[in-house]
């Protein structure tokens, strides 16, 4: 497993910034990866304020407490003392001298005003994902890159001839999802009960320490609820009828979810020739092996019964989609396509300079012109600035669908190169 694409991103931040702030759900891997820099790449002492005497410091005294750690430092669990960014934004503003902190929080810092406010123009922040499949493999991964190449490999084929095999192997990769402890898991069903033990602690601790919140008894029902709409829009008037909350607490609740990073969030794609264009946000949850728990959705009755996994299938797409996009050259956004009579596409990439690549996703081992009906709506309302359209399937080779549009294997998510 290689995470090689932040380890370079976070030492080149370093270089630059004072303060470097590398944030990602709690056990992505943050504070592995910032015990595993060398001193010769940064000679930062390193404190954890899990630790009660540590944390007890920096509450009694910031000042003194940033004083004892030296010239440079690494601060993991930064959300624990919210109130150490004053003190940090003060000795900064006194020397700004690039790589002074790396902090580490669980919590995304630019859902916490208080703390990315404290840090304006000081900072630069990163995000630590769960593993993508191209880090599992130990392999290079260009797929954006590729859908933005003038061309698409010629006759390619990704995964496994057999159908079966290759749904089984996907199955196998949604249900473990990209937390390093459930990959690394014996089995699939020590992986489920460490996403058992993963959301108790996200309960009874993360929620709690970020909140305050006084109905956490509603907050399993609301995330339960939440997994069963994942990769469709956000209506939050239906959530809270569903739950029983009001719109307000409901949108609080979702804005903590966020927090934690167990929810994605999307805008949608438009320009002034979609009429009507929808402004609904789209959701998919932070991980297809957290979403596969909560829904009580196990490997065996997914490879039989494909027809389950496909809002599953969608989600793992798309969580694959927006980690290349933190290391790719093109880094387009991630939108999503509907217009007014329904016609979706489930993702657009979106380049600096406009240019625009549709995805599609589908559980099927083969594909009709049908399947395309969204892209060609897409290519119609994007004009010249419509790149490509692909249709992501579970069959093995790329395959010319019409102009500028193909089907191609999932796995060449993971496997695929630029041209």
């Amino acid at each position: 497993m290689l995470r090689r694409h932040i380890h370079k991103r976070l030492l080149s931040a370093l270089r630059d910034v004072p303060v470097v702030v590398l944030h990602g759900p709690r056990q992505a891997g943050k504070s592995t990866l910032v015990q595993s820099l060398s001193p010769e790449e940064y000679p930062g002492r390193y404190v954890t304020l899990d630790q009660l005497a540590s944390l007890s410091a920096s509450l009694r005294d910031p000042e003194g407490f940033l004083a004892g750690l030296g010239t440079s430092a690494i601060i993991d669990e930064i959300q624990r003392a919210p109130d150490l960014l004053l003190a940090i934004k003060a000795d900064v503003d006194r020397n700004r001298q690039p790589g002074r902190y790396l902090l580490t929080g669980l919590a995304n810092i630019l859902q916490l005003p208080r703390l990315a406010d404290s840090l304006a123009g000081r900072m630069r922040i990163l995000e630590l994902w769960p593993l993508s499949q191209g880090e599992i493999e130990a392999c290079f991964e260009g797929f954006i890159d590729a859908l933005f190449a003038e061309s698409l490999p010629d006759q390619a084929t990704f995964g496994f001839p057999d159908p079966q095999a290759l749904w089984t192997d996907l199955v196998r990769r949604m249900i473990r999802g990209g937390y390093p402890p459930a990959v690394l898991s014996d089995s699939l069903e020590r992986a489920d009960g460490w996403f058992e033990d993963y959301l108790r602690t996200v309960l009874l601790r993360d929620v709690q320490d970020l909140s305050r919140i006084t109905g956490i008894a509603d907050f399993p029902r609301l995330l339960t609820i939440v997994a069963g709409r994942a990769a469709g829009l956000v209506n939050y008037a239906e959530i809270s009828r569903n739950t029983g909350l009001n719109q307000v607490t409901t949108k609080r609740y979702l804005t903590l979810m966020d927090t934690l990073f167990l929810i994605r969030r999307i805008q949608p794609w438009f320009t002034s020739r979609v009429k009507r264009p929808i402004k609904s946000e789209k959701l998919y949850f932070g991980d297809t092996g957290l979403l596969a728990h909560v829904l009580g959705l196990d490997a065996d009755r997914l490879v039989a019964n494909r027809d389950l996994a496909g809002t599953l299938l969608e989600n793992f797409v798309a969580l694959e989609v927006m980690k290349q996009r933190t290391w790719s050259r093109t880094r387009p956004e991630v939108l999503y396509f509907r217009d007014q009579r329904g016609v979706e596409v489930d993702l657009v990439l979106e380049a600096r300079g406009g240019r625009v690549v549709g995805v599609e996703v589908k559980a099927a081992v083969t594909v009709t012109a049908d399947d395309f009906k969204g892209l060609r709506a897409l290519a119609e309302a994007a004009g010249e600035h419509f790149h490509r359209g692909v249709v992501l399937y579970t069959g093995h080779e790329v395959l010319p669908m019409g102009p500028r549009l193909h089907a191609v294997p999932v796995p060449a998510i993971w496997q695929m190169q630029a041209t």
